[in-house]
C-alpha cells in the first residue's frame, strides 16, 4: 500500500520563517518541491511576519488527536505547528511499513491572542491549554526542528535530554545546526531539541561534522 500523502502539520507556511535571516523562506522552499502551494488563495497559507501577536501556547490533545486538531485548527484559522515524522515499522507480515506520526505526541503548538486559545479549545480535541513563558526560545527551537525534518533525514525521537557537549554542524547538509551530541554504542547523533518540552529528535552524523560551541 503507498505511503498516504502527509496531513498539513504547519499553519501557515510561513508561522516560524526567520524574516530577519538572508535565506530563502520555508514557504518558498515548499513552494518549489509543491507547485500547488502557489495556488492557494491569499491568507490560507502565508501569515504577515510582522504581526503584533506574538503570544504562543502549548496545548495537549486528547489521545490521538493531534492529526484531528490540526485540521480543525486549519478550518478555524489558528496559526499552530504540530510536527510530524515518517516512521519505518515492521508489519506482522514482515513487511516494512511507513506512517506519519506527531514527533511530540499530544502536543500541538498555536500563536495568538486569547480569542484564538479560546477557538482552539472549543475544538473539543484539547485536554489542557498551557501559555508558553519564552515565544522566542520556543519558536527558535520549532524552527530548527522544522528545519530538521525538512532535510527528509531519518530522524528519531527523543523523549529526553541527556547531558553532553553543545555542537555546531560544520559540513554537510545540516550545516549551521547547533544541538547537544549523543553517543549510543558506536554511532553519533545530533539531539535537536525543544527546551520548553525537553523533548526533540536526533540524526547520525559523523564526528569530524562537529565542533564544539
Amino acid at each position: 500500500m503507498p505511503l498516504l500523502k502527509p496531513e498539513q502539520d504547519i499553519w501557515p507556511l510561513n508561522l516560524l520563517d526567520d524574516p530577519s535571516a538572508d535565506v530563502p523562506t520555508e514557504s518558498a522552499l515548499i513552494a518549489e518541491k509543491d507547485p500547488n502551494v502557489a495556488d492557494q488563495p491569499a491568507g490560507s497559507s502565508l501569515l504577515e511576519l510582522d504581526a503584533p501577536i506574538d503570544t504562543w501556547w502549548a496545548l495537549y490533545t486528547l489521545a490521538r488527536f493531534e492529526k484531528k486538531l490540526m485540521r480543525q485548527l486549519i478550518d478555524i484559522e489558528v496559526p499552530f505547528y504540530g510536527p510530524t515524522i515518517a516512521r519505518r515499522y515492521r508489519s506482522p507480515q514482515g513487511r516494512i511499513r511507513t506512517s506519519i506520526e506527531p514527533l511530540f505526541p499530544n502536543y500541538v503548538f498555536i500563536k495568538g491572542d486569547e480569542m484564538a486559545r479560546y477557538k482552539a479549545v472549543s475544538t473539543g480535541s484539547v485536554s489542557r491549554c498551557m501559555p508558553v513563558a519564552n515565544s522566542l526560545e520556543l519558536v527558535t527551537d520549532l524552527r530548527q526542528i522544522r528545519n530538521l525534518i525538512l532535510t527528509d533525514a531519518p530522524l528519531a525521537p527523543e523523549l529526553r535530554l541527556e547531558a553532553g557537549q553543545k555542537v555546531r554542524v560544520k559540513t554537510g547538509v545540516f550545516k549551521g545546526f547547533e544541538g547537544i551530541i549523543l553517543r549510543r554504542e558506536n554511532e553519533v547523533r545530533l539531539l535537536i531539541s525543544v527546551r520548553y518540552m525537553g523533548r526533540g529528535a536526533s540524526v547520525a552524523l559523523d564526528d569530524c561534522q562537529l565542533e564544539a560551541i
